[in-house]
């Protein structure tokens, strides 16, 4: 499903067009994270938190959109944008995309609905090596249903991946460019940066700090559902639930696909070698000069303000 953009534009079944049409209410809240970089976590951890735990739901889509989906060929933004729009008023909406400004419109303080921004990233080695098994495990009829051959984004081994992939997909841009996008607007009270890495290491502290961003306060009953239903092994054996089953006209997923893992700092024990790694940094550094920022993509660590 988060396929990387080609240099012609995006799969077919990823349009981020949509997200323009959106009518944004006070507390929407838009999780922004780049492809295998903690997502449907995320996804979860702000469901869960809007909920007071809710083990019963069915699929993680169905709760928190995908603002950039498209579920069928022939379906169009006007409806995908009414059925959005038409969300029911009665409890806060939580969205996920992979675009980061101006692709997803950022609404500063003060001059619109009051609109959180919610942003994850991760180790792009890490990212890189996730993204290949995962772009394996979706389902043939998914490749057939849209026209798109299974070669062209499934490769037989990670150095052709990335050549295909990360270099003539354009997919380094897609991950530091979203950094650059992102790092220059860290400082706004309505963006919260987050690392994957820190929040596997802290999955209390970073449940707290979520809550406290988006302004909710679970009783002590509820933070014990929280935090076990926003845990890797109850996701892993729930895993169905995270895999997109009920919003497209059949599951997008082979199970097993979307919670893999579950692993920081791993990336060579799927393929990532010295050589692509310094070719990853060297292209990312160009993409988004600033030093700080790139050692922050990798490492993690506290957020340092521009000013």
């Amino acid at each position: 499903m988060g396929a990387p953009e080609a240099q012609g534009g995006p799969p077919p079944w990823i349009n981020p067009g949509l997200q323009q049409q959106i009518e944004w209410r006070d507390g929407d809240i838009v999780i922004s994270v780049p492809p295998k970089s903690g997502t449907t976590w995320t996804m979860n951890i702000v469901h869960q938190l809007l909920t007071g735990g809710d083990a019963d739901f069915a699929d993680i889509y169905a709760q928190v959109p995908w603002i950039e989906f498209v579920p069928r060929p022939g379906v169009s933004l006007e409806e995908l944008a009414g059925e959005i729009n038409a969300m029911d008023r009665s409890r806060r909406r939580a969205f996920k995309t992979h675009s980061a400004p101006p692709g997803v419109p950022f609404i500063e303080p003060g001059t619109g609905p009051d609109v959180r921004y919610l942003v994850v990233c991760r180790d792009p080695e890490e990212a890189l090596v996730s993204l290949k098994p995962f772009l394996e495990q979706h389902a043939p009829e998914w490749f057939d249903l849209w026209g798109v051959p299974h070669d062209a984004l499934v490769k037989p081994d990670f150095p052709t991946f990335y050549q295909d992939i990360a270099v003539g997909m354009g997919f380094e841009g897609a991950l530091f460019g979203f950094l650059q996008a992102w790092w220059a607007l860290r400082d706004w009270s309505n963006v919260r940066l987050l690392h994957f890495s820190d929040m596997k290491k802290d999955h209390d502290g970073s449940l707290q700090r979520i809550a406290d961003f988006i302004g909710v306060h679970p009783s002590e009953r509820e933070w014990a559902a929280i935090r076990e239903y926003t845990s890797f092994a109850w996701m892993k054996q729930h895993d169905r639930k995270f895999e997109a089953s009920t919003v497209a006209p059949f599951p997008v997923l082979r199970p097993g696909a979307m919670v893999r893992k579950g692993k920081a700092g791993a990336a060579a024990e799927d393929g990532m070698t010295p050589d692509i790694a310094r070719h990853l940094r060297d292209a990312g550094s160009r993409i988004c000069p600033d030093e700080t920022a790139v050692r922050w993509f990798y490492e993690g660590g506290p957020v340092p303000a521009s000013r």
